[in-house]
């Protein structure tokens, strides 16, 4: 695993008005060095962490050597959410923080290490909105803009989802395990199910495979996730800036880089049909946006699953014969 590094942020006011000061902003590094390459950033989703690539990371079917975003020509960086806990830190207070502030801190973490352009910033569901975030804040940042399997706004229906995970992690006995377990049938899909169990059994506990598994994954994440960075990760999904399409719409037209919106047919989070409308209502106001689509039976998580598809869509935009011809990567060597 890389080196978790760490910037602070001494002094910063969030969009609700309070005051934080000295937050920890830490990240890892894959590939090549800092200055040395075009960079790329990944943000995380809910669960997700800085540790993208490597025997442990969680995108490592996409990154690393040789991978699909090739660690030897890209220097790849990922920050933490702050308050995420997997560096140890944890915001108390997370009603105070939105999607607006994590973009903010991201941008300021760029800052710090004098990155001025981003080759692509890459990221799915929770961490592709965050990218629609930043790259308002900051229209002439990345080249190329990867939002997967996200939109920018929060529907009604996410809202809900949403909802019953806050009323889970509020009044359970049991309340990270019984939210994943909950979580799971939506990142899922029916047909997921069918094809994976088939109403098999587990003979070992007597009960249905489809029942241990989401067991399974209820005590992993209660294992490795704490229940406040739990709160805060739910809570910002709802927190999207954009009160309106209009704004939106305004706002993104703006966006200098190419955008390259991937959704998934069967998604019952962020559905496939609202990350299409906000392509068809883009498209006539910024000519350089795209969409693909991956065809899975198995949801929100097929950005995790299907790597062949996914592989497919983005080569294009990662190989080498492309990033020499897009505008040349500025910053300064940090050494």
């Amino acid at each position: 695993m890389s080196h978790i590094s760490s910037l602070t942020i001494a002094d910063y006011t969030t969009k609700s008005g309070v005051s934080l000061k000295n937050l920890p902003l830490s990240y890892q590094v894959f590939g090549k060095q800092l200055g040395t390459a075009p960079v790329v950033l990944v943000t995380h989703a809910l669960t997700g962490n800085s540790n993208v690539c490597g025997d442990n990371g969680w995108w490592k079917e996409l990154i690393g050597v040789e991978k699909c975003i090739n660690s030897e020509d890209f220097s790849i960086i990922s920050f933490n959410i702050p308050g995420n806990g997997f560096d140890g830190f944890l915001i108390e207070n997370y009603k105070d923080i939105t999607i607006y502030d994590v973009a903010q801190w991201f941008l300021i973490g760029l800052q710090q290490l004098n990155i001025s352009n981003v080759f692509a910033g890459i990221g799915g569901s929770l961490g592709g909105s965050i990218l629609w975030q930043m790259a308002v804040l900051k229209p002439n940042l990345f080249q190329n803009l990867i939002p997967i399997a996200t939109d920018w706004k929060a529907t009604d229906w996410l809202i809900a989802q949403c909802r019953v995970q806050k009323q889970i992690l509020s009044n359970s006995e049991n309340p990270i395990h019984d939210a994943r377990v909950h979580a799971m049938t939506f990142y899922r899909t029916p047909q997921s199910f069918k094809q994976k169990f088939n109403r098999s059994i587990n003979e070992a506990l007597k009960i249905f495979n489809v029942e241990s598994w989401l067991l399974h994954h209820g005590e992993t994440l209660q294992k490795r996730f704490q229940l406040q960075a739990y709160k805060l990760m739910n809570h910002l999904l709802v927190t999207s800036s954009f009160e309106t399409q209009e704004m939106f719409l305004n706002l993104a037209s703006k966006i200098e880089g190419n955008i390259y919106l991937v959704g998934i047919d069967s998604d019952g989070f962020y559905l496939n049909e609202e990350i299409k409308d906000t392509f068809l209502t883009l498209k006539p106001l910024k000519d350089n946006v795209h969409f693909a689509e991956i065809n899975s039976i198995h949801g929100h998580d097929a950005f995790l699953i299907e790597y062949d598809q996914l592989s497919g869509i983005l080569i294009p935009i990662f190989n080498s014969e492309k990033h020499t011809k897009t505008k040349k990567y500025e910053h300064a060597n940090i050494g």
